[in-house]
């Protein structure tokens, strides 16, 4: 029996094979396998740019950057500044400091005690290397009776108020030192350029009465603020002072100058104390504010 052309596979109309076409399947295949990658690549991408995007939000909300180094946002000018952290504390002014030369010029303001005892509170002299022990004091509101010659009627004529006096010696010698009160420094500078130097020596701790009595001793005379100050030296065995001696005009230089440091001091106490209230005070007004 003959099957004739095509064989017992043959279908309807006889002129196709049953074998499939492998190749156009791969090619097929191929191609949908493409089209699933591409999806995946741009559907990656669009996530990765989604969760960018999300990223950037957070970090630009929250003011920090990428690196996790925070840093500030932008400002404008609607935007309210960033609080300061910093601890505030109340300002304390303080008035400037108090001129220690006011409060040995002002009778207002030069209200400390004034004795013996606070103005010459040493029992020593000490100038430079010198040294000289305290030997006397005397203090008087009636200045003519520590004075004599001139000096009176200045002081007087001039409305002294207090002559203070004390005595230092040493080695043969001896000096008064004088600190006349006024009531302004006009008053104790006339009495300075009258040059009227006769303060009464002070006897006593060894200093004879006669000191400086009818002797030559060495005088001399000065003022700073509203007092006048003056200083007698000179030998405790009646021995004239003479240009050429060094012991009594040494001692009497001495007197000057403690003399001077000792009113200025005053005056530094004074502003000292001055300075020190003022400063409670700024402090207790800032501590209310």
């Amino acid at each position: 029996m003959s099957f004739g052309q095509g064989g017992p596979f043959d279908g309807p109309g006889g002129s196709s094979s049953s074998t499939p076409d492998w190749d156009a399947l791969a090619a097929e295949s191929e191609t949908l396998a493409r089209r699933k990658r591409w999806m995946w690549i741009g559907g990656g991408a669009v996530a990765t740019l989604a969760v960018a995007g999300i990223v950037a939000a957070a970090v630009m909300s929250s003011g920090g950057s990428p690196g996790g180094n925070p840093t500030a946002a932008p400002t404008t000018s609607g935007q309210a500044a960033a609080p300061d952290d910093k601890p505030s504390f109340p300002d304390v002014s303080v008035p400037p400091p108090p001129n220690p030369q006011d409060y040995i010029s002002d009778p207002k303001k030069d209200t400390a005690q004034l004795t013996p005892a606070t103005l010459f509170p040493q029992k020593t002299m000490v100038i430079g290397d010198h040294s000289y022990p305290r030997t006397n004091t005397a203090t008087t509101k009636d200045c003519t009776a520590g004075a004599q010659g001139a000096l009176v009627s200045s002081l007087s004529h001039n409305g002294c108020k207090q002559l203070l006096r004390a005595t230092y010696s040493k080695g043969g010698v001896a000096v008064t030192i004088g600190i006349a009160v006024f009531d302004s420094p006009a008053k104790a500078t006339k009495v300075m350029n009258e040059n009227k130097a006769n303060l009464m020596p002070l006897p006593g701790g060894g200093v004879p009465a006669n000191f400086c009595q009818g002797t030559k001793c060495r005088m001399a005379t000065n003022a700073t603020g509203r007092y006048a100050y003056f200083t007698i030296a000179g030998y405790l065995n009646g021995q004239d002072v003479t240009g050429t001696e060094t012991k009594a005009q040494q001692i009497a230089r001495d007197g000057g100058s403690y003399a001077f440091s000792q009113i200025t001091q005053r005056g530094k106490d004074q502003a000292a104390k001055a300075a020190e209230r003022q400063l409670k005070e700024a402090q207790k007004k800032a501590g209310q504010s």
